[in-house]
């Protein structure tokens, strides 16, 4: 299943020119949910981060994840305040990892230890389900059906 994984060597942090783009996600343990899509995704914690305010860096694929613990406002962003989600089931934005066998995907995942809300399911021109991390954030698994095309 380590086909799974995009060649990952040619995607830098930070990026040599250009831009690189990075989801953060705001958590309650750095260490657990770095582990977590560590194991689950098979990505590297290249940073580990600890709790005075370093994030934890995870190259999964070809982007990279930052986790690190909430706070209260900060000179750059003086009116935010971070944290997980406080109801795991009104979430407004979410991970969308494309596959080419989410069946594949979905076993070797689950066998990982990700908790998925469902097994896959048919939806439109894709094949999907969602899996939910440590802190409640999910993540949609999709694999498009052959011949569909967006848009």
């Amino acid at each position: 299943m380590d086909d799974v994984q995009v060649e990952q060597s040619s995607y830098q942090m930070p990026p040599l020119e250009g831009f690189t783009i990075a989801h953060f996600l705001t958590v309650a343990d750095i260490e657990r949910s770095a582990e977590f899509y560590e194991k689950v995704f098979g990505g590297t914690i290249v940073s580990r981060g600890d709790q005075k305010g370093a994030p934890a860096y995870i190259k999964i694929a070809n982007t990279w994840l930052i986790v690190n613990i909430g706070g209260g406002p900060t000179p750059d962003k003086p009116t935010v305040t971070l944290q997980p989600p406080p109801n795991p089931d009104e979430i407004s934005s979410f991970m969308n990892i494309r596959v080419a066998d989410i069946q594949a995907c979905y076993e070797l995942w689950r066998s990982r230890g990700a908790t998925f809300l469902s097994e896959p399911k048919d939806k439109y021109g894709e094949t999907r389900c969602y899996i939910r991390d440590p802190d409640g954030y999910i993540i949609e698994v999709g694999q498009s059906k052959p011949g569909f095309t967006y848009g």
